[in-house]
């Protein structure tokens, strides 16, 4: 019983953490949007977009591929994204 308790109280730090991962995520790409809107600098869009993608592809796909039990396949896809994240990223500082 006490294997139950403990793997209860860890499920819910996971949803505590990932929440707190949506949060920040979330914030990072509002604060780029605003910045973007302000400034009309066309990098600052690049840079929402792609923490836009590196939040979705880390937490939300992740997670519902963890839940869907989707295997390699699923990870591949969460990869795939955030992977797009990190080169619109980097598109975006070299056009800064």
């Amino acid at each position: 019983m006490q294997i139950g308790i403990q793997e209860k109280m860890a499920l819910e730090i996971h949803y505590i953490i990932m929440a707190l991962h949506l949060i920040v995520g979330f914030v990072l790409v509002f604060l780029a949007a605003r910045a973007f809107k302000k400034t009309k600098y066309p990098p600052m869009a690049l840079l929402a977009l792609g923490f836009s993608l590196i939040v979705i592809g880390d937490t939300i796909i992740g997670d519902v591929v963890e839940f869907l039990q989707e295997g390699i396949f699923g990870e591949i896809i969460e990869e795939g994204i955030g992977i797009a994240g990190f080169i619109v990223l980097i598109l975006a500082v070299k056009r800064s």
